[in-house]
Parts: C-alpha cells; sequence; structure tokens
C-alpha cells in the first residue's frame, strides 16, 4: 500500500479536521496527561492522550504537525506546571502580570521539546510502521528534555505509569521504557481501532508481559534501621529572617529532642537550618549532644568553602561517614544558566540572581546507622540517571527537600510520584524529608508505605 492509499485510508476513517479543531484537541490531550499524573492519578490517560495527538498525524502538514506538538505542550505545561507561577509570584516578589510573562514563556519554550519532534517525525517518516517511530520519537523528546537546557524530565509520560499494570517495565528499562510502553498503547491502540486486528497481539503482550516479570528484582542487605523524618513546616516566606532562623533552630531542635533515644537515624529536610553550616556550629553541636549514643542524624544545610563558594549540602551527626553536596541545581533557583546573558534580565525583573556551586557528579553513598545511602537533594530526585547512579553503591536511598515553593498546588505530589518511580527503579527503599510535605516512607516497590500531612510540623517513623 502506497502513501496515497495509506492518505485515503486516514481520511475515510477518521475525517480531515480544521487547525482550530486540532490544536484545541491537542491542548485538551495536554490537559489530560497532567491528569494522568498525581495527584489526581488516572494512569489510564496517558495512553488516551498519547492516541489523540497520533489520530490522523498521517494526514497533517510538518507546519501543522509541529503546531500540533507545541499546542499538546502548551496543555501539558500549562496546566501540569501551573506551579511556576506560584514559586515566582509568591515567593519571590514578583508582580503578577510579569510572573505570568514569565510563567508563559517558560510554557512556551518547553512546549517546543513537543513541537520540533511532531514536525520532524511527519517530515522524515512515513505511514509504515507508523505506531512504532511515533512512539520512539515521544521517547526521544523525553530524553532530550532530560539533558538540554540543563534538563527538566518533569511530567514524563510513563512516571504516570507507576500505579497501572505497566508499572513493573520501570525496573527493566526505567522511566523511558516505561513511557516507551505507555505510548505504544496507546499508538497501537488508535490502530486497532482502525480495524487492524493483527494490531491486538503486540498490544495485549506490552500488558501480559508485566505480570510475568519478577515482582522484585533486589533482595534486602543488612538489619533494619528505625528512622524518624522531621517535617517543621516553617513559613518559606520568614525562613531567611532573623525570626525564621529562631523558630526553625526552636522547632527542629525540640523535635530532634522528642525522638532522640529510640531511633538509629533522624533526618531534617533540605536547609532545615536558614543559615551556613558554619553559623550553625553551636547549635548543631548542642543538638548532637542530645542526640543518643546509638542516634545519628542527618540535615540539608548550606555550606562555603574557603574560597567563597557556596553548596546545597546534606551532612550527618554523631556516626555518619560522608557528606553529599548537590550536583544537579535548579536552573534560576539555585543557579543562573548562560549568566553573562541573562544577569541584567534578572536585575530588570527584581529577581534574586542565584549563586550556588555544583557538587561532584560522582559522589560515595552517606555511611550512616550500619546503611549505606544515596542521595538526592529535592529537584535531584526527577533524574533518574542520577538517583541509579547514587543507587549503585547504596542499600537506601534518601532525598531532601524543601517543597514550600510549590505552595499548596499539586507540585509536591507530582515530586512525591517522581520519587515513588526512582524507588521501584533502583528496588530501594527511599526515605523523603520535607520542609512542609509530602514527607514519606517509600518501599522497593514504589509504595508508599507511610506519609505525614502537609502542611503541619510532624514526626515520621
Amino acid at each position: 500500500m502506497d502513501v496515497v492509499d495509506k492518505d485515503k485510508e486516514y481520511t475515510l476513517f477518521a475525517g480531515r479536521s480544521s487547525p482550530i479543531v486540532d490544536c484545541v484537541v491537542a491542548l485538551a490531550a495536554g490537559v489530560l496527561t497532567t491528569l494522568s499524573a498525581a495527584p489526581f492519578s488516572l494512569w489510564w490517560l496517558g495512553p488516551v492522550t498519547v492516541a489523540l495527538v497520533y489520530w490522523k498525524i498521517q494526514l497533517l502538514t510538518p507546519a501543522m504537525a509541529t503546531l500540533r506538538g507545541w499546542c499538546y505542550g502548551v496543555g501539558l505545561f500549562g496546566s501540569g506546571t501551573s506551579w511556576v507561577f506560584v514559586a515566582i509570584h509568591d515567593f519571590s516578589g514578583t508582580g503578577a502580570l510579569v510572573a505570568m510573562f514569565l510563567t508563559t514563556l517558560f510554557v512556551s519554550v518547553l512546549a517546543l521539546f513537543f513541537a520540533v519532534p511532531f514536525g520532524l517525525y511527519r517530515r522524515i517518516t512515513g505511514p509504515r510502521f507508523a505506531f512504532l517511530s511515533f512512539a520512539g520519537m515521544w521517547v526521544v523528546s523525553e530524553w532530550l528534555r532530560t539533558w538540554m537546557l540543563t534538563g527538566f524530565p518533569w511530567l514524563l509520560l510513563g512516571t504516570s505509569q507507576i500505579d497501572s499494570p505497566l508499572a513493573p517495565w520501570a525496573p527493566v528499562g526505567g522511566v523511558y521504557l516505561l513511557s516507551l510502553m505507555t505510548a505504544l498503547t496507546g499508538t497501537l491502540g488508535v490502530e486497532v481501532l482502525r480495524r487492524r486486528w493483527s494490531f491486538l497481539v503486540p498490544m495485549a503482550a506490552l500488558w501480559i508481559v508485566p505480570f510475568l516479570l519478577p515482582a522484585q528484582w533486589t533482595t534486602p542487605a543488612g538489619k533494619p534501621i528505625r528512622v524518624a523524618l522531621l517535617q517543621g513546616n516553617l513559613d518559606q516566606r520568614i525562613k531567611w529572617t532573623a525570626q525564621g532562623q529562631r523558630e526553625a533552630i526552636s522547632i527542629y531542635t525540640a523535635m530532634t529532642r522528642e525522638q532522640a533515644r529510640d531511633i538509629d537515624l533522624i533526618v531534617w529536610p533540605e536547609a532545615a537550618l536558614p543559615m551556613l553550616e558554619q553559623e550553625a556550629q553551636q547549635i548543631l553541636e548542642q543538638v548532637a549532644s542530645d542526640l543518643g549514643p546509638d542516634t545519628a542524624l542527618l540535615t540539608g544545610i548550606l555550606q562555603r568553602d574557603s574560597e567563597g563558594r557556596s553548596y546545597n549540602s546534606v551532612i550527618g551527626l554523631n556516626d555518619v561517614q560522608g557528606e553529599y553536596q548537590k550536583a544537579h541545581l535548579v536552573p534560576f533557583g539555585e543557579y543562573l544558566p548562560f549568566q553573562s546573558l541573562l544577569a541584567g534580565t534578572l536585575a530588570f525583573f527584581d529577581l534574586p540572581v542565584p549563586r550556588l556551586t555544583p557538587g561532584s557528579g560522582e559522589q560515595a553513598p552517606l555511611h550512616v546507622a550500619g546503611a549505606t545511602i544515596g542521595n538526592a537533594i529535592c529537584y535531584e530526585i526527577i533524574f533518574a540517571d542520577h538517583v541509579a547512579q547514587q543507587a549503585r553503591n547504596a542499600e537506601l536511598l534518601l532525598t531532601v527537600s524543601n517543597d514550600t515553593w510549590f505552595g499548596r498546588s499539586i507540585g509536591p505530589h507530582q515530586h512525591l510520584q517522581m520519587a515513588r518511580l526512582r524507588a521501584l527503579e533502583n528496588g530501594r527503599h527511599l526515605l523523603r524529608a520535607t520542609s512542609n510535605g509530602v514527607t514519606a516512607i517509600i518501599d522497593s516497590q514504589g509504595h508508599v508505605t507511610a506519609r505525614a500531612p502537609q502542611f503541619e510540623q510532624a514526626s515520621l517513623t
């Protein structure tokens, strides 16, 4: 069958739509992808959204396919990363109009990660094996988004499937294989709807094979440890003021004393004390003296070296060997990409210019309470390769985070879902200590076994 016949088949089966209708459908598909992820977790919408944007794509010109991809990206990131507006407006003192402009710019640029691949797909591929090449293109676009422009692997399609029957694919090939299987389900589903019944076989295989895979890819090592994850719930608006320092010290020292005797490991969240490690030395020494002889403590804190470089770090008290410095910093939040070009722009908008230094990409795990612990600070947990590197020589994973920047948005729930997938991919239990939620203990299957309520002071054991 030649290309013309294929186009006729698409036309007869689906009919043609106007560019406006096509764009509206793509926007809606993007929003539905957000609904497939946490906190909504309607995972079955993942394949459906792929089917919606794959539908009739062979009829589109490369330019129209590019527009469809961009509209899909706007729908996805406009709904799924709406918390960017909250972070800019509520916590940096930026006016609503400027925050809206910056958020719109952010969403529009991210949407290009779908626009360009969709256009290239239509330009360089034909109808033969279209279902496979489209799904492959999807995964390549996600992979590119992981590292281009410093990387932003948020809302990857596979992440939404953590609670679906496809989830057992994750330990086999990680989030990208999970994305591929989800995308293939969508494209194969469209082919089946076109009455190509032979496509039922590979489609069924995608969903049957996970039931045949091992339920557990790793085995527990070492003795169990008793942990307490402390969530101080300090208001971000005052955190870096003198009042915030006093409150943070009071909150975390008091909560620690309550847990100091019957626990092997106490964990404070990212930058729990809003000061440099050198400034907090007396406080940390007092906390160490309050701990039991067999109790260790890990905390996120800012460090500054002799050359004036600052790091977002995890350090330990009592029997802790090693420390960790955040390697993958948040662009614009912790460092400024293309600083020589953009520093003046941030000054124009009256935004702070971040100046943290990244730690080494290869860092050894911490040795704490008889266990080796791999680390990811906040944003790093969304990078599968970083967590895999940390997990390689670790028995347990730890992520400390300050999710107060998300406000009361969907961001913290998305962040937790990505942490769950990292646990499943690596077959490691994962501890997640946050400032105001969602603090959680996650098992090696990616299941949340305990969680603290958001926006409250809590000790999770």
